[in-house]
């Protein structure tokens, strides 16, 4: 049976996008350039999980709200808004990767992890033989929100997101930047719940320890 299936469209809970659809569908360019202004810090980090390239990131994004103003018409609901959107921006990057030869290399250098092996959310290291601290982590709770949330702080997670492998980075970004739920990101990713929420894991705990580094 043939699909129906729109370019780049990502299969999902029916969910209405109401009358901001309908307004972007008219043309109305207020209700753009608010979309603009949520999505597209979020979409070029998305970008940036597959490509390194800032310059090519933003290529990768500008086309893909070219790709989504064009479908409009047949976007059918079947997903979220945002979440359609987000699969183009994976779909586009993804091709603009396969193109870019020199990323190769740099992927062939990054550590290959059984994806179902289990790990400990901490670095095993950070114990003595006897299973106590070699040096007692933060206790984020007592730590001003100013600190965690200051321009320099912010820069380290960013940095530390960026050193990750692609398919954890891919995963952290969709879920703790763009605000993704866990069924969404599975199907934009076409990975299980387990292995997403491996993944996940170890993304969110390489970025813990590189924030514990920072903080001291």
């Amino acid at each position: 049976m043939a699909s129906s299936r729109q370019p780049y469209s990502v299969p999902g809970v029916v969910e209405s996008s109401g009358s901001e659809l309908e307004s972007l569908k008219r043309g109305d360019e207020a209700t753009f350039v608010s979309l603009i202004q949520r999505y597209h810090g979020p979409m070029l980090r998305l970008a940036m999980a597959y490509i390194r390239d800032h310059h090519i990131a933003e290529d990768v994004v500008q086309e893909a709200w070219l790709t989504a103003i064009r479908s409009l018409d047949r976007f059918e609901g079947r997903s979220s808004l945002k979440t359609w959107i987000f699969g183009i921006v994976i779909n586009l990057a993804r091709a603009r990767r396969r193109k870019e030869s020199r990323l190769l290399t740099f992927t062939a250098l990054l550590r290959r992890e059984d994806p179902d092996r289990r790990e400990p959310t901490v670095d095993p290291s950070r114990f003595t033989a006897a299973g106590d601290w070699r040096a007692v982590p933060h206790q984020w709770e007592n730590i001003p929100e100013e600190t965690l949330l200051g321009r320099e702080a912010m820069q380290r997670v960013q940095a530390a997101i960026e050193k990750l492998p692609p398919k954890h980075r891919e995963v952290i970004v969709l879920r703790d930047v763009a605000e993704l739920d866990a069924g969404p990101v599975s199907e934009l990713l076409g990975i299980s719940a387990e292995n997403q929420r491996v993944r996940l894991h170890r993304a969110r705990a390489a970025v813990r320890k590189a924030l514990e580094d920072y903080l001291g």
